[in-house]
């Protein structure tokens, strides 16, 4: 195989790994390489994102390869993750939020029950606003992650505590209408990005 796709595939692979990585045996598995063979292209890959001063780097962590950002260019990062965002909420997002500010502390898990979809990328866009966080783990099974809202929520939707949500929807499993309830918190999301 011609070493640019290979090395295409393989960032393919990292970025699709995340921050679990992948080791090399994994790689030598999937690319059908021999292991000292994946080492090899590993370490030229490393090295030609060095050299052309990419803004990732593949960095070895835990026996397993994965993309980091350049420490060089943290000073950007980390405006990005100060700068307010004004884009808005999904209904799906909106909707989760609901869910999670009357019941937390909850599993995503029991957010899909409740919504009847998948709620990752809902709940991913969440946290990236700081409006929701990992609050612990179940004693479950598993030991699912539980969420609940942050105080940037509170403060994005201009409120002194939880206490002042108004009364919690009907969250039943026959069909649970948290459109209602979503609604406060689609109303203040679309003031905030106007003004």
């Amino acid at each position: 195989m011609d070493v640019g796709k290979l090395k295409a595939i393989v960032e393919g692979l990292l970025f699709v790994a995340g921050d679990e990585g992948i080791e090399a045996k994994q790689l030598a598995s999937i690319l059908d390489l021999e292991l000292h063979e994946v080492i090899a292209l590993m370490d030229e890959m490393k090295h030609d994102y060095k050299e052309q001063q990419r803004g990732l780097q593949i960095v070895e962590i835990a026996q397993a390869y994965q993309f980091t950002t350049r420490p060089e260019f943290a000073e950007y990062f980390e405006r990005l993750a100060y700068t307010p965002s004004h884009a808005t909420l999904s209904q799906a997002a909106l909707e989760t939020m609901a869910i999670i500010a009357y019941k937390q502390p909850i599993t995503r898990l029991e957010l899909e029950e409740i919504r009847g979809v998948k709620c990752e990328s809902s709940i991913s866009r969440l946290i990236s606003k700081n409006l929701i966080k990992e609050v612990g783990r179940a004693d479950t099974i598993g030991r699912p992650i539980l969420y609940g809202t942050t105080k940037e929520f509170l403060e994005y939707f201009g409120l002194r505590s939880l206490d002042e949500l108004p009364p919690p929807p009907d969250f039943s499993a026959e069909g649970p209408d948290v459109e209602q309830e979503a609604y406060l918190f689609y109303k203040k999301d679309k003031e905030d990005s106007t003004s």
